[in-house]
C-alpha cells in the first residue's frame, strides 16, 4: 500500500483537518494515522471502508491512485463513492476517446477500476466536439443491426443508471456478460436488454449486476478489417475520412 499513506495525507490536508481531528472522526487514536501516513503500518479494511465513504473516493483509487496528482473532476460519481476517471486531452485541450481493442476488452472486467490497464489504452480524436469521458468499445455478433461484428461504438460514461433513457442503446459493463450493446429499457431494479435483431429475445439484468453504463454517441465501422489491422493509425485514418455514424442521423428502430 504505498500510495494510501500519501492519500490519507492528502485528503486531510484537503479538509483542513489534523492527525487528531481524522482521528476523532474515525473514532481511532491520532498514533493510529501517524502510523498510516508514516508507513509504519497499512490500515485495514474496516479504516478502508471508512475512509472512503468519508470522502467519497472509491477504495481502488485509495490504494492504487496518487490523488494528489488527480484533479478532482477526474474522479467520477459512481453510487456513493467516486473512481479514477481521467478525462484525457491532446495539445489542444480536446477531449480524447479512449479506445478498448478487441484484444483488452477481454480483460476489462480485471482491469476497469486499474488506472495502469487504461494507460495502456490507445486514445483518438473525433471529428467533432466532444466533452465529457468516452470510450470506443468493440462489438461482437450480429444482434445490433445495422452494426456489424467488429464495429466500435463510441459512448460517453452515464454517471447515475436513473439517467437511462428508455429505449436509447448503451453499452453495459456487466459482472456475468462483460461488454454487452444493447437497447436499454428500466424496469424498476431491473434493466431489461434489448437486441435490433429480432431473432435475440431481450433478457433482463439486476442493476447490481452492472458495473458500467455508457450512452451510445457514434459507430466506427471497421468490420472489413481484419484484428491485427486494427490499430490506432487506420481508426484514426477511417475517421479522417468521415465513416463515423452520428446518433443525430442514426436509424431509430420502434420495438414492438
Amino acid at each position: 500500500m504505498n500510495k494510501i499513506s500519501n492519500n490519507i495525507k492528502h485528503l486531510r490536508s484537503i479538509k483542513g483537518w489534523s492527525q487528531q481531528q481524522l482521528a476523532d472522526k474515525l473514532n481511532i487514536t491520532r498514533a493510529r494515522i501517524g502510523s498510516y501516513e508514516e508507513e509504519r503500518a497499512d490500515p485495514p479494511v474496516d479504516i478502508l471502508i471508512r475512509l472512503s465513504t468519508m470522502f467519497h473516493v472509491a477504495i481502488d483509487a485509495l490504494v492504487k491512485c496518487d490523488l494528489s496528482k488527480v484533479d478532482a473532476t477526474s474522479l467520477m460519481k459512481v453510487g456513493q463513492n467516486r473512481i479514477l476517471f481521467p478525462i484525457m486531452v491532446d495539445a489542444n485541450n480536446n477531449d480524447l476517446v479512449e479506445v478498448v481493442t478487441a484484444r483488452a476488452s477481454a480483460g476489462y472486467l480485471n482491469g476497469y477500476s486499474d488506472p495502469e490497464y487504461f494507460e495502456n489504452l490507445p486514445n483518438m480524436n473525433l471529428p467533432f466536439k466532444i466533452v465529457g469521458k468516452h470510450r470506443a468499445f468493440p462489438i461482437k455478433g450480429d444482434s445490433m443491426p445495422p452494426l456489424q461484428s467488429g464495429s466500435f461504438v463510441v459512448s460517453k460514461f452515464v454517471e447515475n443508471i436513473s439517467d437511462i433513457n428508455n429505449g436509447s442503446t448503451y453499452v453495459l459493463i456487466t459482472k456475468e456478460e462483460g461488454i454487452v450493446y444493447k437497447r436499454v429499457f428500466k424496469k424498476g431494479d431491473q434493466l431489461e436488454l434489448h437486441s435490433d435483431n429480432k431473432n435475440y429475445e431481450p433478457y433482463n439484468v439486476h442493476v447490481s449486476d452492472v458495473i458500467e453504463v455508457w450512452q451510445f454517441v457514434c459507430t466506427l465501422n471497421v468490420s472489413d478489417k481484419k484484428e491485427e489491422e486494427l490499430n490506432l493509425e487506420s481508426i484514426m485514418n477511417m475517421l479522417k475520412g468521415m465513416r463515423v455514424e452520428m446518433e443525430s442521423i442514426k436509424r431509430k428502430i420502434k420495438l414492438n
